[in-house]
């Protein structure tokens, strides 16, 4: 997930325009819905404590990373700069 949305990032940074907004589904649980992170979650960990009965989830921390990740890109993403929008410092 983290490369897509760096790659939603590029492509609007290279079509000059910007991301409106990112829906994402997130919990505050420690569920295993969704790979990868900094907890690593791989595909075997899925089943350990996988809670939807719908979409996947991220949890807490992928959510915060994400969260960063998109902080990042706004920051360094100058379209933003330009359309008025700013990140917070």
């Amino acid at each position: 997930m983290l490369n897509e949305v760096k790659n939603v990032f590029a492509v609007h940074q290279s079509e000059g325009s910007f991301a409106g907004g990112l829906h994402i589904e997130m919990t505050g649980q420690n569920v295993t819905e969704c790979t990868g992170g900094t907890q690593k979650i791989s595909d075997r960990d899925l089943s350990s404590r996988y809670r939807t009965h719908c979409d996947p989830r991220l949890n807490a921390n992928q959510a915060l990373e994400l969260a960063f990740l998109i902080s990042d890109e706004i920051k360094k993403n100058s379209i933003y700069v330009r359309s008025g929008i700013r990140a917070v410092s």
